[in-house]
């Protein structure tokens, strides 16, 4: 597709569902021209005529805190913040990349991928490019450029996005879109863990490649369970909000580590690699000992990671049986473990600031006031953002109230929407001109 094509195909009667399913009645317009923008600056930087576009979506976690990485359960969806690439295979041998929201312009030859594990954007596509490489997958090279709205480093995802967008280009243009979503995600957990020194788990990845509100379960880690979940916060009169702290967790990977590290700990006093091996009696029963082998941080986390499974359990239920209510009191019931057992609300690096805390009873107090609502630490935690599920007619007060009494221009109101990592290109009709 060229230019002309995208723009003539981008307001095409029979597109318009597909960009409300993006990005939600409000800011389809918004999203439309950064399209456009973005098309622009990709002709202008590479010269190419032709092109393809694919976005994929940064994630909300409803469920789940820190159980992926343990063989655990969550309930997370796909969000209407995203991160878009305009791309062209090449016949070089290199990809050739400028990143926008990091005013990056560089080009990597797929045949030298070393890396100094520094945790940068190049650091992280060498090891996009390598776990292809390591798979057996195939590799080629192609220009892009990107750019995203996923807030950075704020527990939304956004480098999870990045991933998944240069997984969906290189199935596209190379492996003839043979890839599952969890292919695309074992591959982003791989050059987090190899090229970015992050034990992270699978939850980022698959949230952002699948689309829409998903049940995964991490139990078998090669091929974990995916059940989507048919539910609309729009029509129970709900709204999301992520309030963004204005603290970013880009330099606490060692506390972010520390949890897996903890609860394997525990899971490794048993003899098994991971805790979804085990059962909480089996915690309970040995405490005495096993307190005398790790730590008791690490037993409450590894306390946490039971409840959490079983607390996202019980959402899917009430999801499903439309008990709207209970489910409310579950989420608020996995933000009190996370902040009481797991103890990822702040950071011990800097135990004084604790914006997290502050922004969480802030809306408990608000939630309190108008009886209706839940809220509770978001994503990787020790700073970033926390969610909050507000009634529709409530919202504009409470993002008033965060904004005039915690930090401006800190809300975003977030949709589910139903595409993972896509090429965009390919799901627009063009057929009308």
């Amino acid at each position: 597709m060229n230019k002309i094509e995208f723009e003539k195909a981008l307001n095409l009667t029979q597109n318009a569902k597909l960009w409300v399913d993006l990005y939600g009645e409000n800011i389809v317009e918004k999203n439309k021209q950064r399209y456009v923008t973005a098309i622009e600056k990709f002709t202008k930087r590479f010269h190419h005529e032709d092109f393809e576009v694919f976005s994929a979506p940064g994630r909300v976690e409803i469920g789940g805190n820190h159980t992926d990485h343990n063989g655990g359960k969550i309930l997370a969806g796909s969000i209407n913040l995203d991160c878009i690439g305009i791309a062209t295979k090449t016949k070089q041998n290199y990809v050739s990349i400028v990143s926008e929201n990091y005013q990056l312009d560089f080009s990597i030859n797929i045949d030298d991928l070393s890396s100094e594990h520094e945790g940068s954007t190049i650091d992280l596509l060498k090891g996009l490019l390598a776990g292809f490489k390591e798979t057996g997958k195939n590799l080629g090279g192609f220009d892009v450029y990107v750019t995203s709205n996923v807030l950075s480093a704020a527990g939304v995802s956004s480098s999870a996005s990045f991933e998944m967008l240069i997984c969906s280009i290189l199935d596209h243009f190379f492996n003839e879109n043979r890839l599952s979503k969890t292919e695309y995600a074992m591959v982003g957990k791989y050059a987090e863990n190899h090229f970015w020194n992050k034990d992270s788990g699978l939850l980022d990845q698959m949230a952002c490649a699948v689309g829409g509100i998903i049940n995964i379960d991490f139990q078998n880690e090669d091929n974990p369970a995916i059940k989507n979940i048919n539910f609309d916060f729009n029509k129970v009169g709900y709204e999301i909000i992520i309030v963004n702290t204005g603290k970013g967790h880009a330099d606490l990977s060692e506390e972010y580590s520390s949890v897996p590290k903890e609860m394997k700990q525990v899971a490794t006093y048993f003899g098994k690699s991971v805790l979804a091996e085990l059962k909480l009696e089996d915690i309970i029963s040995n405490l005495k000992s096993l307190r005398n082998q790790v730590s008791d941080r690490a037993i409450l986390r590894a306390i946490h990671f039971f409840n959490e499974n079983t607390v996202v359990e019980k959402q899917i239920e009430s999801l499903e049986s439309g008990n709207f209510n209970e489910f409310l009191t579950l989420v608020s019931a996995s933000g009190n473990s996370s902040w009481k057992l797991l103890q990822n609300c702040y950071s011990m690096s800097n135990i004084t600031e604790q914006v997290i805390p502050i922004a969480l009873e802030l809306t408990q107090q608000f939630i309190s006031k108008i009886g209706k609502g839940a809220t509770r630490v978001h994503g990787g935690g020790f700073a970033g953002v926390i969610m909050a599920i507000i009634p529709k007619e409530n919202t504009k007060d409470y993002i008033e109230y965060i904004e005039a009494n915690f930090l401006e221009n800190s809300t975003y109101s977030i949709t589910i929407r139903p595409y993972g990592a896509v090429k965009i290109t390919g799901l627009m009709r063009a057929d009308n001109y």
